[in-house]
């Protein structure tokens, strides 16, 4: 039974060879466990009962004829020695931790005995982390036996195979030395000494003796086990053999022999005296051979052991066999490509912790005020600029009689309350930008003597929930510690927007806590709210109602009066020429603002110290006022003469036909000289403010919006008319179009008022209002084509002197088209150029044209807003066809 029992642990072997190859054992296959017993009573661990639980656990399919040994034989008797099993350990014990690894899909199991002198193979599970299997029972000792790589024990197991099959072959017994220094284990030094010297012993006749590489091996094994003494007497005793050799060549008197030669040269070899890598428990003085029977397992299995020891199984022996003393590790290896996905989760969960404590931690900081800007103040406190009182103030006197009663109330708040009335608890100024809104909140606080607090409605919007609300909190806190003070809350509109169902909540906290701070006020609190913004319609109605911002007032662009008071306290403190005339320059700037005004004065003394001036004249005063009509000259801007003589063409016909077309709006200056986006420039200049446009304005505004294209068309001829008039196009049938709908200027229309995006409009009615459009355009072509063609002569004057002097004012237009010469003793900047009309186009231009205007929205006639200002004529650069 024994012997059936040996010949299928045997089969089972050959099988696993045959099949896998020892090779494939040691590979790191995915989904496969092979489960080897290091010596015959590891099969005391009934590895049997261990697979069907593996298979529960991971689902697995359990296959192989090792298997089915074990499912035939491991519970009963031993396969070797016919003794009944011990059962020491319960498999749940040792191998629980196993059911709890991560499933797998298939998992394979073998199992081979250590039969027939064969070396034991350590176990090796593919996984995914390192483990050892002395974790996996409490019942084994912790130990710090190396374990041996499983490779070279299946090298060397190999290669004493072919000893044994072969033992007077020099190579074979090279190889296996060889192989047996690399592993650097000292059993498998002491393996290789114990192996030369039974040749010594019972095979002195062997030819492996007279290798010298070999003898050369056995040496550096002795030197490594720290038996250097006796090297000495192995070289003598490997003389006395060879001696006895017929073919021994005996060395000359005085001489060295080869083995005293080998081995003082393998003990001068440093690195034969190296750090060994020794297991723990074994010292460099254990010379002596071990015995089978002083394993940790005994007994029988020393009668199955023959006398010595092979390298394979003195490797596994010093790596550890599963024994109390010397556990088994296993090395979990790592499938191609896991380490890069285990440090790409491990990024991901450091970046989504890390977020996660940033935020925290960014709360937490701006809820104590920790991470507040050394810039920004802690808490809101009073403004402390320069005192501005109302005669800082000028172009808006209405403004300053409606704040005269807010300064009054805060010098004497009793006297208000004492015939029961109230004041108002907010005030809105409203107006466009550069009016002065934020100067005259200034000058109400220093006028009464009050503390003044500034905010933005820009600064409460964060990008933490509630950090608006709450700075809307303090800020009211703040002003009433300071009772009687005014708060400013300048852009209302950034915190004050109309609400929307739509809107999420924190979006509407900021809002609702300034109501509630404004409703909660007594009159007798002394805080007064002054806001400003550019957009009241956009305000939410709950703000703006009575009670809260009731007290509404318009600051408009000042009018020429303003704008000479202006004027007149920007330049108070500068040097000016005599000739300067205020009052011309008031005239001259309408649609201005205070904030233009003083840019024009700043600019003008910049101008003036440029050029070295002790004083500000008027030309540095009308330089600046070009500057900020019609943008910077671009002066290194290359145009050839073709390209601007066009020019000179197109701005001369915009000039001709408002010089004479009745109701058009006075020319200021033409130039062909490229102003900021454009290449030429048309200025116009009222010579009064106006509050309204009539028809036969808004008629000439076309005619001479067409001008430009039509003067193109009869000079160079219908197929020569360039893009440069797209500008012109947008700006006419946007005024057209607001004639139609908003203005009732057509009597095919009528006097109907159609929204820009009102949907209740017919397809029919959509179509007339297109027609009258054109209609309107058309007209104004016809007119303009009509006047130029009979103002040719005065149209080839105005472009020639375009050409030749690239910028001309109203007064030089007069004179040249009546053919009087003008600045006669100037250099003239360019050469003559003949005045022919040109068949090619244009050439390119290094700038795209202008985007399409917004089409033009309705203003009242008393809206105090920008359009009172000039209309210009900005003309995009030409594009060739």
């Amino acid at each position: 039974m024994h012997a059936a029992l040996g010949q299928q642990a045997a089969g089972v072997r050959n099988a696993l060879e045959a099949v896998l190859g020892w090779s494939s054992v040691f590979s790191a296959r995915p989904r496969q466990l092979v489960v080897i017993s290091p010596s015959p009573h590891a099969i005391d661990h009934p590895v049997a009962s261990v697979m069907p639980t593996i298979s529960r656990a991971h689902g697995a399919r359990m296959s192989g004829p090792a298997f089915q040994f074990l499912q035939a034989h491991s519970h009963r008797l031993h396969p070797f020695s016919g003794m009944p099993m011990p059962r020491r350990l319960s498999a749940q014990e040792v191998l629980a931790p196993l059911a709890r690894l991560p499933p797998r899909r298939s998992i394979h199991a073998s199992f081979v005995p250590a039969a027939s002198l064969r070396p034991p193979v350590l176990p090796r599970l593919n996984h995914h982390r390192h483990i050892s299997l002395k974790s996996f029972t409490k019942f084994w000792d912790s130990s710090s036996a190396q374990t041996p790589n499983p490779l070279q024990i299946w090298r060397i197991d190999k290669l004493e195979e072919q000893v044994d099959a072969a033992p007077n072959d020099p190579a074979a017994q090279r190889a296996l030395f060889q192989a047996l220094i690399e592993s650097d284990i000292k059993p498998a030094y002491e393996s290789l000494i114990r192996r030369w010297e039974r040749l010594m012993e019972f095979s002195p006749q062997n030819p492996v003796l007279r290798d010298d590489e070999a003898f050369r091996l056995y040496v550096l094994a002795l030197v490594k086990t720290g038996q250097t003494a006796s090297v000495d007497s192995a070289s003598r005793r490997r003389d006395s053999i060879l001696a006895k050799l017929p073919d021994f060549q005996q060395p000359a008197s005085g001489e060295k022999s080869r083995s005293q030669f080998i081995a003082q040269s393998v003990l001068e070899d440093p690195k034969a005296h190296g750090k060994l890598n020794i297991p723990t428990g074994s010292s460099a003085s254990d010379t002596a051979q071990p015995s089978v029977a002083n394993t940790a397992y005994g007994g029988a299995g020393a009668a199955s052991q023959p006398i010595g020891t092979t390298g394979a199984q003195a490797l596994l022996a010093a790596g550890g066999h599963g024994g109390k003393d010397s556990p088994i590790y296993v090395t979990i290896a790592q499938p191609k490509g896991e380490a890069v996905w285990r440090f790409l989760r491990f990024a991901a969960l450091l970046g989504v912790g890390g977020f996660v404590v940033f935020t925290l931690i960014a709360v937490f900081a701006e809820n104590t005020g920790i991470l507040k800007s050394r810039n920004e103040p802690s808490e809101y406190q009073v403004t402390h600029d320069k005192t501005v009182t109302f005669s800082d103030v000028h172009g808006v006197d209405e403004a300053k009689d409606e704040l005269q009663e807010i300064v009054q109330f805060l010098k004497d708040p009793a006297s208000f309350g004492a015939l029961g009335g109230r004041l108002s608890k907010g005030v809105l100024l409203t107006g466009p930008p550069g009016t002065g809104k934020t100067l005259l909140a200034r000058a109400v606080a220093g006028e009464a003597g009050v503390p003044f607090f500034f905010a933005s409605g820009s600064e409460f919007d964060e990008m933490f929930v509630g950090v608006g609300a709450k700075r809307m909190r303090n800020l009211f806190k703040a002003a009433r510690e300071k009772s009687p003070a005014i708060i400013f809350i300048d852009e209302l509109d950034a915190v004050g927007a109309k609400r929307s169902a739509r809107d999420q909540q924190h979006m509407k906290q900021t809002l609702n806590q300034l109501l509630v701070e404004m409703d909660g006020f007594n009159p007798v609190d002394g805080i007064i709210v002054i806001a400003a913004t550019n957009f009241p319609q956009t305000l939410d109605n709950a703000l703006v109602r009575p009670g809260r911002f009731d007290k509404k007032i318009a600051v408009p662009l000042p009018d020429v009066r303003g704008r000479e008071q202006i004027l007149t306290h920007h330049l108070r403190n500068m040097k000016l020429d005599q000739n300067v005339d205020v009052n011309k320059m008031a005239r001259g700037t309408p649609g201005f603002s205070g904030a233009d005004l003083e840019n024009l004065c700043n600019q003008a003394a910049v101008r003036a110290a440029r050029e070295k001036f002790q004083f500000v004249a008027l030309k540095h005063l009308e330089w600046a006022r070009d500057r900020i009509i019609m943008g910077a000259e671009r002066r290194s801007f290359f145009m050839d003469d073709k390209a601007k003589l066009l020019t000179a063409y197109h701005e001369g016909g915009h000039a001709l036909v408002a010089m004479f077309t009745e109701g058009a709006m006075p020319v200021y200056k033409v130039t062909c000289m490229p102003r900021g986006q454009s290449l030429g420039h048309t200025s116009f200049l009222p010579d009064k403010d106006r509050y309204s446009v009539s028809l036969k304005e808004y008629r000439a505004q076309l005619d001479v919006a067409m001008g430009g294209r039509l003067a193109e068309e009869i000079v160079y001829g219908p197929e020569e008319v360039t893009s440069g008039c797209s500008s012109d196009l947008q700006n006419a049938t946007n005024v057209a179009r607001a004639m139609v709908r908003y203005w009732g200027m057509s009597d095919e229309v009528g006097p109907v008022f159609y929204h820009l995006q009102d949907a209740s409009i017919s397809a029919q009615e959509r179509a007339k209002i297109d027609f009258e459009v054109k209609r309107l355009l058309s007209a104004a072509s016809d007119r303009a084509r009509n006047l130029l063609t009979e103002k040719r002569e005065q149209l080839r004057l105005l472009a020639e002197a375009l050409v030749e002097h690239e910028t001309l004012d109203l007064e030089e237009v007069h004179k040249v088209i009546r053919g009087e010469k003008i600045r006669e003793g100037e250099k003239h900047a360019v050469s003559n150029v003949e005045i022919t009309t040109v068949t090619t186009s244009p050439g390119p231009s290094s700038s795209p044209p202008s985007p399409p205007l917004p089409e033009v929205v309705p203003q009242p006639s008393s809206a105090s807003s920008r359009q009172t200002r000039q209309p210009e004529i900005e003309d995009p650069p030409f594009i060739s066809a």
